[in-house]
């Protein structure tokens, strides 16, 4: 395990402790973006174990869909071209209590070089119904609720 994902597993716990302290809510964005072959980006951060969809923090004084946008750009390489679609939104207590995931659709961007510096390991393009091992249960869900028409769950 590189000594940065070490870092950042080790300073999580604090962190979430820091953002309950200012935020009795927190809200997160994932991006499930597809390319003109179907295939959905994957990424793979350096603290934390898997493949999700890109996505991050909403951060204060910002829209939920700008910071879809931001997370994009910083992680992928992806530049929104037009609105994205809101698909869902998730109660994500099962990892951090008072936290909620709005979940967008990107179908049409550009690339842009990704600003992230040691946060993101890799970023691949796969195929939606073979996910690499590994891909988070969560990101498998919401891909099987897209793809499949069910309802959302409530949880992510």
């Amino acid at each position: 395990m590189s000594l940065l994902r070490r870092l950042y597993r080790l300073l999580m716990p604090f962190y979430r402790i820091a953002m309950r302290l200012v935020r009795g809510l927190t809200v997160g964005v994932r991006i499930m973006v597809f390319d003109d072959q179907g295939r959905v980006l994957l990424i793979e951060h350096s603290y934390t174990p898997g493949w999700h969809l890109p996505g991050g923090g909403v951060e204060r004084g910002e829209s939920a869909e700008a910071s879809a946008g931001r997370e994009l750009e910083e992680e992928a390489g992806i530049r929104p071209v037009g609105r994205m679609t809101l698909l869902s939104i998730h109660d994500n207590v099962r990892t951090f209590r008072g936290d909620h995931v709005l979940l967008y659709r990107l179908d049409r961007w550009t690339p842009t070089p990704a600003t992230a510096r040691g946060e993101i390991l890799r970023r691949d393009w796969f195929d939606p119904r073979d996910l690499p091992a590994g891909t988070t249960d969560g990101t498998r869900r919401r891909l099987a609720e897209v793809l499949d028409g069910t309802p959302p769950d409530l949880f992510w």
